[in-house]
């Protein structure tokens, strides 16, 4: 049986930053019309981290019982190890997105019903990312999803059960947000291009190839800060952000240096940094507008 601390790393906790920083984000900008409400942008907050943990063990236990696990490098996974049974990690997963679920049928009917159909969508792009008879996650549009999902939905989603409406400011971080994401996955699975083309995972890493991968990497962590600029029409106060860029120096150094395997897991961590650094000075520089 998995210890707790197993359980704590197959949630993968360094992926927590895609969940908080859109939140920092859209509750700034809601923040930027005069219309922050504190316990919505919690209940956002815990909607994005019971999602994020959920589609971390769906994902785990999809990719265990397909054997993709098997030999992997980076963080434990609690099925491909043979820790924790596949069916305890479905139900933890399960769990998780039930428990968003609850949280986001709260804001749903104190703001809009049609938030539902927003909510199921965001469960099902959840699981079937690895989970299901064709999961998208294997044919390259992982990183479109984790676009969509952490950046334009949760940016925008949390600005609008705060102020009633989105902006382009709102829209500007949500891109920025999206792209943060984006780029940790890809820095994800460049690391993982030669066990996924063993295992017939065709990700977009794969698709790409090595070098592509690399350079795309680049191209997501430069876009927050050109957004940064963009932003600044509405208060220059959000200049500050820039100074999330040597962390973003940092984390695409593993990358262009050429570094495989174990020697990307230093630019996961970092890209997740520079995000949250990122939108934690976006978020309040909106939020004195």
């Amino acid at each position: 049986m998995a210890s707790a601390a197993q359980w704590l790393e197959g949630a993968r906790p360094r992926t927590l930053p895609n969940a908080i920083a859109p939140i920092l984000v859209g509750t700034g900008a809601a923040a930027s019309l005069g219309a922050a409400v504190w316990w919505k942008a919690l209940l956002s907050l815990l909607v994005s981290l019971a999602l994020i943990i959920g589609v971390n063990y769906a994902n785990d236990y999809s990719d265990g019982i397909r054997g993709t696990d098997d030999d992997r490098v980076g963080p434990l996974r609690l099925v491909g190890s043979g820790v924790a049974s596949p069916a305890a990690v479905r139900a933890a997963a399960i769990a998780s997105l039930s428990l968003g679920a609850v949280f986001g049928l709260v804001l749903a009917v104190t703001t809009a019903w049609w938030l539902l159909v927003v909510g199921v969508v965001c469960l099902a792009g959840a699981w079937f990312y690895t989970g299901g008879r064709k999961p998208y996650g294997y044919s390259g549009f992982g990183e479109i999803a984790v676009f969509v999902f952490f950046g334009l939905i949760a940016v925008l989603g949390t600005e609008f059960v705060q102020a009633k409406q989105i902006d382009w400011a709102g829209l500007a971080g949500a891109v920025a947000v999206g792209t943060f994401s984006s780029a940790v996955l890809v820095t994800n699975n460049l690391r993982d291009i030669p066990t996924d083309s063993e295992t017939g995972k065709t990700t977009l890493a794969v698709r790409l190839g090595d070098t592509r991968t690399r350079t795309l990497h680049l191209v997501l962590m430069v876009v927050p800060f050109v957004a940064s600029l963009a932003l600044a029409v509405r208060t220059p106060w959000v200049l500050v952000a820039l100074l999330a860029i040597p962390l973003a120096v940092r984390s695409n150094t593993p990358v262009r240096g050429g570094q495989q395997g174990p020697g990307l897991i230093p630019s996961l961590r970092d890209t997740g940094l520079a995000m949250l650094l990122w939108s934690l000075l976006t978020g309040i520089a909106l939020a004195l507008f």
